[in-house]
């Protein structure tokens, strides 16, 4: 079975393709570009060309690729230009001779395939008569077509190469002809010719310069996605990778085979040889001070070095300057020292080193830093020195260090890092004596609310073991958590659970007992025994930081899965216990809980209040978590009480704080969404989808991602995309196993909205039935109550097909017995609640104008443009079915405004479709006097026969049985659907039997 090392899919790259599409495209219409694409080897450049040339096969395009060869310092003269020649005399044959007539003596110079050169002087005009010939050929050749040139690897190229490349790129005014090169930015030495050619064609109009970057961690999942065969690859594996390839595709590519194969540490031996080329070309004394700076990372300062060297400053400075005008070295940003131009060419120098070898340099990088910590900047130093014990095998140095790199990581909520080092400590653990390993734990070194052993500072008994490996773990899982490491959690929980002895020390147990709960409640996977686990664990130990968390984390869990009034005590105890004994974290996190009990219960006033409260209290502990966490809740709470633009601003907050803490692999995914939920809501789409576009983790690196694919989902449904809208929203159906009311109703709202938008009311139906059955304690009104109003309109849109007439009196009274189980509280849940009276009043046929009136008072303070478009919309209805025509008219235009500003597409064509059909696109002069309709014109453009049709379509009739009443052939009546279809805009005969219904166009009461 042959393996796959390039990813079947082209990953990003999505900006840089459309300037070359647009460049084509100006280039089709006689504007000639060219394009100058750059970037270091394996970044992509040519995977680039490729995709784009695949477009460019096509009626009326042509494309030629011709590549520079290495060949000492210079390619072969013209190589490339005449290789690109070639291939488009083989491809247009005949048409290539036709354009070559007449000049090819001179062109023989370049396509020997002509025959031997003309007898002309080979003076100094010479190569400007050739190159005039050249551009004469490929003007003649883009007469009739567009032509793509392509020259790749022109930091290889000759002179020659390059003088005529630049002459036609200068030359050619009119022809339609695309230009595209490539080069490797990083083969650019100071003095490398291509640096001064480069720069006099950007100076030209029509050049662009296009310079390619590395990937970010989502594009590196997509590219292994593609490479290893899987929809969602492995979190610790792509992060590895990324890491490691420093987001080069090639790379990338590279260590995917290897990982696949088994090699999942080293690199593998043919990227160690591309890698090692450059570097066994250069000096000696290079060569040396290259395999001494790997060790000291991939950025290492001047100073440090020279003092690890200790060489005369003047073969460093030589060597140094070798080094970087080779492309293997570049001084780093600050300029005081020089970093590895790729972390997998330092990888691939240190792996060629002896072990002995290896271990005497970082001895010496570590002693000469132990003596001089002034060297490096102060927040690096601990884990430089850390890295240069470990690695010269030293562990009773390697230990402490690390311990100390982990706290300074921690201070700089550098969590990933921090749980690096503390995994190096555990890895040394048993290579250290008793005496190593006894120091004292300071409370602020303390794992969140971890139970201390009642040593502090100096005041530690010497009886107690002082820092003990479950210690270290505790440290571990929660630097794990804080760095969105799930998966790793669980298994340092797992591992320090296996050691605990729950009768000696329950607290730990049941600490650890809590972390298992987090993580799996975060992961989606069973857990929820854990915290009753926990709970019996410390119930009989007296008041303590892990019994208030415990009750804290089951009021939390409660709130999140079907609430009870009873958890409301649960967290006030929670905060009781907390504030009793000093653990100011686990009480604000019990606040927050309370506060989102107090919303789901008819309170939001006082739920504001306190969480407004808790999160100034997080605020001054400085407890990030818990701070993030308050404002995403905060965020949710406002967008559910209708304050969108409030919670705007908490969800930015909140964002700020994340990424500035660390945490935006933990809660970013999550406040992201709540942000791109509120632009949507004021109508903000274009900015909400490229909020999402920006958002750099995906699945499987965003634990959030379903949340993401559900918004992604609506704002395709709000384009008029219902196909991709329900793709999207079965992913994330799928990926959601947590089935809380959270998820599970926004998902069966759309789902629904899909479906009766498709002219599917029995699918709507199932849907809405399948979230009534569900047994919700609490009345989750934000949630619900739009799901009852859009399954009422699908029963309302539906009356009169017999499939959705039969139990429709069932379904409308269990919506109203759900309904009658909420208690709206706030303007935006009444005003939901009247349009919930409007759409059950018009599915049983009866005037719904005062419940549409009194909706749309109440929306418009409220100012959110979705909800406020519906109720117009049908108050227009009922005001043209009423015969107020005025009326409807107003009506009708604010709702097609109020629909656009929403970013509802299909709002607002429902709405131009009514008023076409309704004739309320004129003025009241367009009226017979007396209020009486003109002559009815065609609605929507349909003829008779097309309304015939149409009538017998929305009736379940098929083509034949259509043909059959009319008295018309089956293939008339299929022309006739497909006519009705395209004018009504829709994708379907279902949906075009729906429309029909909404539009009325056969009469109140008529099936349809």
């Amino acid at each position: 079975m042959e393996q796959i090392s390039v990813s079947p899919v082209f990953v990003g790259r999505s900006r840089e393709t459309e300037l070359l599409a647009t460049a084509l495209v100006r280039a089709g219409a006689g504007e000639p570009q060219a394009v100058l694409v750059g970037g270091e080897a394996g970044i992509g450049k040519t995977r680039l060309v490729e995709e784009f040339l695949h477009g460019v096969r096509a009626p009326g395009a042509v494309a030629a690729v011709g590549g520079c060869l290495e060949v000492g310092a210079e390619g072969l003269p013209y190589g490339p230009l005449a290789t690109a020649l070639r291939r488009l005399h083989s491809e247009l044959g005949p048409a290539f001779e036709e354009a070559a007539a007449g000049m090819e003596g001179h062109l023989a110079r370049l396509l020997p395939e002509f025959g031997e050169p003309d007898a002309g002087p080979n003076d100094e005009f010479g190569r400007a008569r050739l190159f005039d010939h050249a551009a004469r050929l490929v003007e003649r050749l883009a007469e009739d077509r567009t032509l793509v040139l392509v020259v790749e690897d022109l930091h290889w190229s000759d002179r020659s190469t390059r003088d005529l490349l630049a002459y036609l790129i200068r030359t050619l005014h009119r022809a339609r002809v695309l230009v595209v090169a490539t080069y490797r930015s990083d083969d650019l030495h100071r003095r490398h010719p291509l640096r001064p050619y480069l720069a006099e064609l950007e100076r030209l109009r029509t050049v662009q310069r296009l310079e390619l970057e590395r990937f970010g961690p989502a594009e590196v999942a997509a590219q292994l996605a593609g490479i290893l065969g899987t929809e969602s690859p492995d979190r610790v594996l792509v992060d590895r990778i990324h890491r490691r390839a420093e987001g080069n595709p090639f790379f990338v590519e590279q260590l995917a085979s290897a990982q696949r194969e088994g090699c999942t540490v080293g690199i593998p031996d043919t990227l160690r040889d591309i890698l090692l080329v450059r570097v066994e070309t250069l000096p000696d004394d290079t060569q040396h001070i290259l395999r001494i700076a790997a060790e000291g990372g991939t950025c290492v300062e001047h100073d440090l070095l020279a003092a690890v060297l200790d060489r005369p400053e003047e073969v460093l400075i030589e060597a140094l300057r070798t080094a970087v005008g080779a492309g293997v070295l570049r001084p780093d940003t600050d300029g005081d020292g020089y970093c590895f131009r790729h972390a997998l060419v330092r990888e691939a120098v240190s792996d060629d080193l002896l072990p002995g070898e290896r271990h005497r340099i970082n001895r010496r990088f570590a002693t000469v830093l132990d003596a001089d910590p002034g060297l490096v900047r102060g927040e690096a130093c601990a884990a430089r020195l850390a890295n240069y014990w470990y690695h010269a095998h030293e562990p009773a140095s390697a230990l402490p260090t690390a311990l100390e790199a982990a706290l300074q990581a921690h201070r700089r909520n550098a969590f990933a890092e921090q749980l690096r080092m503390l995994e190096r400590v555990l890895e040394l653990w048993d290579e250290v004596p008793d005496t190593v390993r006894a120091t004292p734990v300071r409370p602020r070194d303390r794992a969140e609310t971890y139970p201390s052993c009642g040593c502090t500072g100096e005041a530690h008994d010497p009886s107690c073991a002082g820092l003990q490996f479950v210690d270290v773990l505790a440290e571990a899982v929660v630097a794990a958590r804080r760095s969105g490491d799930w998966d790793r959690a669980v298994a340092l929980v797992k591992r320090a659970l296996a050691l605990v002895d729950e009768d000696r020390d329950p607290a730990r147990a049941a600490w650890f007992r809590v972390q298992l709960a987090k993580t799996c409640g975060h992961l989606e996977r069973p857990g929820g025994g854990e915290i009753e686990y926990a709970y019996r664990l410390v119930s009989g130990l007296g008041p303590s930081a892990v019994q208030a968390e415990v009750l804290a984390m089951d009021a939390a869990q409660g709130m999140l899965g079907n609430p009870a009034r009873s958890h409301m005590d649960v967290a006030e105890q929670a905060a009781a216990i907390a504030r009793q004994v000093g653990a100011g974290a686990v009480e604000q996190h019990a606040r927050i809980t309370l506060a989102g009990l107090y919303e789901e219960f008819g309170e939001p006033e006082r739920a504001l209040g306190l969480l407004a409260d808790a999160i100034e209290r997080a605020r001054e502990l400085g407890a990030a978590d818990v701070l993030c966490r308050g404002l995403n809740n905060q965020s949710c709470m406002l967008q559910s009480l209708g304050r969108s633009a409030d919670s705007l601003e908490a969800s930015r907050e909140g964002l700020q704080v994340a990424g500035r803490t660390g945490l935006l692999g933990t809660a970013g995914g999550c406040l992201t969404g709540n942000l791109v939920e509120a632009l949507t809501s004021l109508g903000r789409c274009t900015e909400a989808a490229a909020t999402l576009d920006s958002w750099e983790y995906g699945p499987p690196l965003d634990p959030y991602h379903e949340f993401l694919d559900r918004l992604r989902g609506e704002l395709s449904f709000l384009a008029g995309d219902l196909d991709q809208a329900a793709e999207l929203n079965r992913r994330a159906r799928a990926a959601d196993l947590s089935r809380q009311p959270q998820n599970v109703l926004p998902s069966t709202t759309l789902a629904v909205r899909i479906h009766a938008r498709q002219g599917r009311p029995l699918e709507a139906r199932a849907e809405l039935l399948a979230a009534l059955d569900l047994d919700l304690t609490a009345g989750h009104e934000a949630l619900m109550l739009p799901l009852l109003v859009h399954g009422a309109g699908a029963e309302a849109d539906s009356r009169g097909l017999p499939a959705a007439d039969l139990g429709r009196p069932v379904v409308l009274r269990r919506i109203a017995q759900a309904a009658a189980r909420l208690d709206p509280q706030v303007p935006l849940h009444r005003a939901w609640a009247r349009l919930l009276d409007g759409e059950l009043a018009r599915a049983q046929g009866l005037d719904a104008r005062e419940h549409w009136a009194a909706a749309i008072a109440l929306l418009r303070p409220v100012g959110l443009p979705g909800p406020l478009a519906l109720a117009l919309l049908r108050a227009a209805e009922s005001a043209a079915a009423g015969g107020h025509r005025d009326e409807a008219r107003r009506l009708l235009k604010e709702a097609a405004d109020t629909a656009r500003a929403s970013g509802d597409r299909y709002l607002e064509e429902e709405a131009a479709h009514f008023a076409e059909r309704a004739r309320l696109t004129g003025g009241p002069a367009a009226e017979r006097e007396g209020g009486e309709p003109a002559e009815e014109e065609p609605a929507l453009g349909l003829t008779p026969r097309e309304r015939d049709v149409l009538r017998l379509l929305t009736l379940g009739r098929t083509n034949r049985q259509i043909a059959e009443e009319l008295y018309i052939s089956p293939k008339t009546a299929s022309v006739h659907v497909s006519n009705i279809i395209a004018k009504l805009g829709v994708n379907g005969r279902g949906e075009a039997a729906a429309v029909a219904y909404r539009l009325r166009l056969f009469g109140a009461g008529t099936p349809a």
